[in-house]
């Protein structure tokens, strides 16, 4: 069984925009903690944005006012509005779901390629 699985990746030009999207299983996702991680070739995978079960959100200040993460416990889905890329947003992204008792779920990941 795929826990978590991930959408919506591809290529795009500098100053584009793509919306990521992730579906999970139930009983992980509505109650825990859930976001977006990004490894780029050569570094180290980082937090994107998370966001609580009840909504509340964080962004890494590289992404802060161009992303958007929100949730949808009913339909156990997490999305990622991305805006104003940058080659630099160039990286696999990645959807966690943190979860207290059985550790952090991770999707497969998708590939997002933004041109200069």
């Amino acid at each position: 069984q795929v826990e978590v699985a991930e959408s919506g990746g591809g290529l795009v030009q500098a100053g584009g925009s793509l919306r990521l999207s992730c579906v999970a299983i139930r009983r992980i996702f509505s109650t825990n903690v859930a976001g977006w991680f990004r490894q780029a070739p050569g570094k180290q995978r980082e937090l994107v944005a998370r966001i609580t079960s009840d909504g509340t959100p964080m962004y890494a200040d590289s992404v802060r006012g161009r992303f958007t993460i929100s949730r949808d416990n009913a339909k156990n889905t997490l999305s990622l509005q991305m805006n104003s890329l940058k080659p630099e947003d160039t990286a696999v992204y990645y959807c966690a779901v943190n979860t207290e008792l059985s550790g952090t779920y991770w999707g497969q990941g998708t590939q997002v390629t933004v041109s200069s």
